[in-house]
């Protein structure tokens, strides 16, 4: 008799970053936020090759993982990204989240604290209630380039400029079957009302790795508030004139922070 169940995957789609033979070391495992992908760390893989091996995951409901069995609230990810590392074979890493990927990365390390080698969070999502959502739910309903490139620009600093291709991208990706619904769920799951869930930041100060969050003061989605008064253990740099999108905004400074959270192992 055929088994018409359907197969679950071994692990998230990701792309892996080799670099050179000195970065064959405890691995770094980048989380992209909402609605992205993990194309969006490209620059980033670029620059830690010489250093360190990197490996980007698609999140549930995202990228080339849309078809994921399950998809969720950043709990439902963070269960999906141990489940991809034990089937990597990973038995320790360097997370780095960015937005609903730094509460994934949050969940992971409060988990499986001894298989986290440092914790590296860019604005990340629940370390407090307040949250754009209004800009969010837009953004995950979008498909019209030129919507989906004014909806975009909220998520960046205001002398930053928006590359029109990134938008076009972004509303190609969401006209594949069922990706802007997907998305919508995704965005229900994590926005209770008009609020977020938060993590329990006194329980992640306690963790043993070293943890950096990193913030522009001109974030629109979630305000550079939140960074403010982190038990004095977290390491917090705010950087001006930066918004949601460190990591496309200030790659190089997001990358030697990176390096230097993870030069312990």
């Amino acid at each position: 008799m055929t088994d018409l169940r359907p197969t679950v995957p071994a692990h998230l789609p990701h792309h892996d970053q080799k670099g050179s033979e000195a970065a064959e070391n405890t691995p770094v495992v980048l989380l992209h936020g909402f609605g992205s992908d993990k194309a969006t760390w490209l620059n980033i893989q670029t620059a830690l090759a010489p250093a360190r091996r990197s490996i980007a995951f698609d999140l549930p409901g995202h990228g080339d993982a849309l078809d994921w069995p399950r998809i969720g609230n950043a709990g439902v990810a963070a269960k999906a990204i141990s489940q991809s590392l034990d089937a990597l074979e990973l038995e320790k890493v360097h997370l780095v989240g960015h937005s609903m990927g730094g509460a994934i990365a949050a969940l992971v390390a409060l988990r499986a604290p001894e298989r986290i080698a440092s914790l590296t969070l860019l604005a990340p999502g629940g370390f407090g209630p307040e949250i754009n959502h209004k800009l969010l739910r837009r953004y995950a309903a979008a498909t019209n380039p030129d919507e989906m490139e004014m909806l975009m620009e909220q998520f960046f600093g205001w002398e930053f400029k928006l590359p029109r291709l990134l938008a076009r991208t972004s509303a190609e990706s969401r006209a594949r079957p069922g990706a802007a619904a997907t998305l919508q769920a995704i965005a229900d799951e994590i926005i209770d009302g008009t609020t977020q869930k938060t993590l329990p930041r006194a329980e992640l100060a306690a963790l043993p790795m070293p943890i950096k969050v990193v913030w522009g003061t001109q974030d629109r989605v979630l305000p550079t508030r939140q960074a403010h008064k982190l038990p004095g253990i977290v390491a917090t740099h705010i950087f001006e004139r930066v918004g949601h999108m460190p990591h496309l905004e200030i790659p190089q400074e997001v990358t030697r922070l990176i390096l230097q959270n993870t030069a312990c192992v």
